[in-house]
Parts: structure tokens; sequence; C-alpha cells
């Protein structure tokens, strides 16, 4: 046990998973999971240095809580320093903390005395001697790391997505957390605990493990024996290797179970669960390249309606053998299984332009419409240059023939001056709205983190004709190209006119709108469509509409 601890040998709170379970039964949760009585018992017995990784929702934050109002009940002079990617994290830390020492009776003893330092940021336990160093201290990574000794520092999800979205970022997220070393008193009693869930392949976690730092891990789901070792090696937990659980199956189904793990796939896309619930860091070409033919489906669109239902299937009859598919190895273009009869007018129409940068860069384009859920592209591709006269009026046309209600601009090159030129051609040709957008992450991992989950769910339906022209289009600006050859990788592609257009096509409704098809959409469709016709008919029958107030009156 590396606490100092006055607790008596055969005191029930020896150990910590006891103690655990008394905070959990306080707080009216459930009992703790077996893979989270695993990561308590980790906590307590570990290494010096480790990092403990449980997938999204673990709970891993909250057990960690619990340890740090443990070490205290063992030893009030223990110093806690909570380090978190963002203050408000780390401060939600040391909130939760003082919150149990306030209110649960085996820790009332520890609760701050009125002259005590007794604040979100920090705050000292009753009983501690008087120090430079609070009992607990909470700080945000990029906040002030010196200045206190620390006991035991917990880097509570230090990486986030905004702190590791670039190669400069996560090297100065490496170089941030350096500093633990000066904080750390030199006791062997001292430790460091990273709690975290990897971001990326380029994870921080990954570049601790040489420094001397041992990772334990706990997935959602039991890997595949046949990748195991590769992906995982010695940092899998070993109590999972003696579950009696399949390939694949929930590890912890008291928290997830199948159907909640299945939702989330969905909606992470098969990259963000491999990192986020799986901790696999390793990603196979599979997952580095998330974004499938597949996973389309693609038809004959018209330009006004659509299907109001489309099922996708990946049977042998559904794959299109008449159009060459340009993805990877054994990917296909598949037709849907099911089209409803039912038809009716897309809900939108937007056209996205990426006016071309510099050198051989292209301007790419797209339409794409809504409808119950579902998002239609109508066109996608690219001219070359943009800002002369010919391409603008070609673009014009396009919007004109699609009878798009707003073009989106994106104004990161040329501040605006694309967007100046193009107005007076569309006012010209065909007046709509336009507005520009910006854009500010890196753009590799904005087109994979917006398209993955929307293609997983089959939710994108593709114009047959856009495919065909595809295989007309240079390599490097076929749409088909872009897609399947995107990594994460910052400039995966030389050129990314089209599919970077498409990407913030389908940005624009994921933002807007829910895409939800989980319902009878066809039932719900003739439902309003009776509706219409019955409103309709009262109105021929009275004259009067039945909302109508009068109307109303009148049936009295």
């Amino acid at each position: 046990m590396f606490v100092k601890t006055v607790l008596e040998q055969d005191h029930p709170y020896r150990d910590f998973r006891n103690f655990l379970y008394t905070t959990w039964k306080f707080l009216g949760l459930p009992e703790p999971t077996p893979m989270q009585y695993d990561m308590a018992h980790w906590l307590q017995t570990g290494p010096k240095r480790s990092i403990s990784e449980a997938y999204r929702g673990f709970g891993k934050s909250y057990i960690t809580s619990a340890f740090a109002c443990w070490c205290w009940l063992n030893d009030p002079d223990f110093k806690v320093m909570v380090i978190s990617g963002s203050k408000d994290r780390a401060d939600d830390f040391s909130r939760f903390c003082l919150m149990l020492l306030r209110t649960m009776p085996e820790l009332g003893h520890l609760t701050p005395r009125p002259e005590q330092l007794q604040s979100l940021m920090k705050f000292e336990v009753n009983g501690c001697k008087a120090s430079h160093s609070p009992s607990c201290k909470s700080v945000g990574i990029t906040g002030q790391l010196t200045g206190s000794r620390a006991d035991l520092i917990i880097a509570d999800d230090v990486e986030t997505p905004k702190n590791s979205r670039t190669i400069t970022e996560r090297e100065k997220l490496e170089s941030l957390v350096t500093e633990f070393d000066a904080i750390l008193k030199p006791d062997d009693h001292c430790r460091v605990v990273y709690l975290g869930t990897p971001q990326n392949e380029d994870s921080l976690y990954n570049k601790l493990e040489p420094k001397g730092y041992d990772v334990r891990v706990w997935p959602a789901r039991m890997p595949r024996r046949s990748s195991r070792e590769e992906k995982y090696g010695a940092r899998l937990s070993p109590m999972i290797h003696d579950l009696d659980v399949q390939d694949w199956d929930p590890l912890d189904p008291q928290r997830f179970d199948e159907d909640d793990l299945l939702d989330r796939e969905r909606s992470y896309g098969a990259t963000g669960f491999a990192l986020q619930f799986q901790l696999d860091t390793t990603l196979d070409d599979d997952l580095k390249f998330p974004l499938k033919c597949r996973d389309m489906i693609v038809m004959d669109l018209d330009r006004e309606i659509a299907p109001v239902k489309a099922t996708w299937a990946s049977g042998k009859e559904q794959q299109l053998e008449d159009i060459s598919c340009a993805g990877l190895k054994g990917d296909r273009f598949h037709k849907p299984m099911y089209v409803s009869e039912d038809h009716t007018e897309y809900t939108g129409k937007v056209m996205v332009i990426d006016p071309s940068g510099r050198g051989a860069d292209r301007t790419g384009y797209c339409v794409i419409n809504h409808l119950k859920g579902m998002l239609y592209m109508r066109r996608a591709g690219s001219l070359e240059g943009g800002y002369e006269d010919n391409s603008l009026e070609t673009l014009a046309h396009i919007a004109r023939a699609e009878g798009v209600t707003l073009v989106l601009v994106e104004s990161n090159f040329g501040d605006g001056m694309f967007t100046q030129l193009l107005k007076p051609v569309l006012q010209r040709i065909y007046p709509v709205t336009v507005e520009e957008y910006s854009v500010h992450t890196q753009k590799e991992v904005r087109v994979i983190d917006t398209m993955e989950p929307v293609l997983n769910q089959h939710r994108l339906v593709v114009d047959k004709q856009i495919l065909l022209n595809d295989l007309q289009s240079p390599q490097e600006h076929s749409f088909v190209y872009q897609m399947t050859r995107m990594t994460k990788q910052r400039g995966a592609l030389g050129h990314d006119d089209v599919i970077d257009a498409v990407a913030a096509g389908i940005r624009y409704w994921v933002d807007r709108m829910e895409l939800d098809v989980s319902g009878d959409v066809e039932k719900d469709h003739r439902r309003e469509r009776l509706d219409e016709e019955l409103d309709t008919w009262l109105d021929e029958i009275h004259g009067r509409s039945p909302g109508n107030i009068a109307w109303n009156q009148s049936m009295r």
C-alpha cells in the first residue's frame, strides 16, 4: 500500500474497494461493477507511475475522487493535485471531493474547519498539519502548475480533442506534463495517476509508456482474440482475460449493454468507437480509412422529390456492378434494399462551395438536400480555378438548375473575395441567399468526424450520375478517391476540394436538424398526407379552415 495509513489492520476500509462500495451506496448508485472494482484495486496497489484508460462513461473520475477521499481517510496530511485539460473539469473533481467530505458520515471528521481553505480550487482537510500546499488543489493543464507539492498527482483527461488536434498542440501538451516531476514529492509513496481516453492515434498516453508508465486498459467490448495481443499486449487488465465472455461482447453490461454499445458505435463511427470505447490506438487500415463507399446508398435521384424512405443493405444482390468503384480493395457501391412508393419534396436544398486556394487546387462544390432524416446528394465535383467568369457562371447555373435555397461559401481563402465575385453573378442568373462559413480545425479530422457517423448510419444517398461523372475526373480530384483515402493524418491528401465541400454540406444539416430515421417515417408521412387531405375536404365542405375561429364557433 503506497499510502501511509492510520487505519487498523482489520479496519474494513483498509481495502479501498470496501470504501468505494460504501461511497456508491451513500450516493444512491448501483454497486460498482467488477471492472470498476478492478480499477479501484489498481489505484490502491498500482505502481508509482500509472495510466488508467477506460471507456467513455466508465466512471474513472468518480472512482478516483473517492480514492482521493480514501487517501485523506488514511492520512490527513496527504496532498493531492488534480490537473485536467480544462480548469472547469479540474474544479468539478475537487468540488465532488469536498461534497463527499461535507456530507458522507464516514468522512465528516475531515470536513475543513471554518478557518481552513475550502474553495473549489483548493481546500484543506481537518487534521492536516500546517503547510504551504493545500490538501487538494485543482488546476488546468495550461494553468499555474508550479508552487505546490503533491503526494498524488491525478491527471484527469489532460488530453482533450481541443488540445490534441494538431501535431503542434500535442507536442505542447507533452511538454506541459513534464512539469509533473517538479510537483511530485520525492518520497517513495508518491504517485502520478493518469486517467483518460485516447483522443487520437498519436495519443499522449502512448508516448508516456516508454517513459516508465504502466498502462492498464478496460475497454467496453471484449477485444477479438485474433488481434488482442497485437493491439493491447500487456496493457489489457488481467481480470479481463479470465472472463467467460465471447469476442466483441460487452465487458461491463451492467453499465452498457449490447443495445447501448450499438447506439454508441453508430454515433461515434468506427474510428471514434475504437478510440473512445475500445482504447485502441493502433487502428488497422480499415479504421485508418474510415469513409467507405459501401456505407452510402446509391440510386437515381430526382431534382425535386425523393422517397419517404430508402433502406440500405449490403447483400450481394444490392451491389452495383455497372459502376467501377475507386475505393480501397473490397469496397463496393450499393443500391437500396427498399424504396418506398411515397415520394415528397425535399425540406431543404443547400449548395456548398469551397473556393480554390493556391497552386493546382480546384473549387469544390456539392448540392445536398434533406428529407426526413436522410441526406440526398444531387451534385458534387470541382472546377478548375473558380474566380473566372465562366466558373462563377457554371456554379450559378448549377444553383438555378437544382433550385437551392441557400449557397454556402467557405470564407477562409481570400477574406471573402470569392463571395463578392459570386454574388453579382448569382443576382443576374439566379438570385439566392449567400452565406459564408469559416473553419478553424484540422481539415482531415473535421471531414472524418463529420462524415463517418452519417455514413455508418447509412443516411447519405448519392445520385448515381455523380459517380458516373466522377469516373471521368482526374484521380486526385475524384470525390470517391478523396473520400476513401482520407485519414486523420495532416496532409493525408494532396487535394481535398470535393470532399471538403461535401463534409461542409453534411455538417450544415447535422448542425441544424435531428437526423432521426428510427421511427416509421412512411406511416408518419401518410398520416401527414391524410391530415392535409382532411383539412382540404373540410375547407371545401364548410368554406373555411378547421383552424379558423369563426368556423369553430359555427360548429358549436
